[in-house]
């Protein structure tokens, strides 16, 4: 594989994608009465779910925009996805995993992720690869990259959901998310 495919936009969110359905998997076989490993590891979800939606809305969707036939719309409905999700991460965020809730709001959430990656996967990524040289979308795929090492990770869904206010929001929102973690421990395995 070349440097290009291995940055590519859609092997890198695809990539994503898969790591998050492990995390999901993992919480699936959780007991129930395990509510610290459940808090932890939503955590972990909630970050890598948060820090991924903002680069696609930094990039991806743009992109999808610029490149696809009927870009708009489909951009506009992946980022109402968005939205969604993040309703229900900042809920699950705010629910203490010993109480049955975080168990409803868990199955919600999983269930807004795996139908919006299905959509991304099976509509989206193919019209993207078909309408974007290579290395565009190597291109994107370093964008997405950058975008998530300085995003922020935890949910913020009165946050800007595109450009430019959500590159210039972000990087900040991020850095602040990043020292709360520090602070208390949050994300820390």
């Amino acid at each position: 594989m070349t440097t290009e495919q291995e940055t590519d936009v859609i092997s890198v969110l695809t990539h994503d994608h898969r790591e998050v359905e492990e995390m999901f998997s993992e919480l699936e076989r959780l007991d129930g009465a395990d509510a610290e490993r459940r808090g932890k590891l939503t955590e972990r979800v909630i970050t890598e779910l948060v820090r991924h939606s903002v680069a696609e809305e930094a990039y991806l969707y743009p992109a999808a925009r610029e490149l696809i036939p009927g870009g708009d719309e489909l951009a506009d409905r992946e980022i109402a996805e968005h939205a969604q999700a993040e309703r229900t991460m900042k809920e699950l965020e705010e629910t203490d995993p010993a109480d049955p809730r975080h168990v409803t709001l868990t199955a919600r959430l999983m269930r807004e992720i795996r139908a919006h990656i299905q959509e991304e996967e099976n509509e989206l990524f193919p019209q993207l690869r078909g309408n974007a040289s290579a290395s565009r979308l190597a291109e994107l795929g370093h964008k997405v990259q950058a975008m998530k090492r300085i995003a922020p990770t935890r949910p913020h869904p009165a946050a800007p959901d595109r450009p430019p206010a959500n590159k210039i929001m972000n990087p900040l929102t991020g850095l602040v998310d990043r020292m709360r973690d520090a602070l208390t421990g949050r994300g820390g395995e």
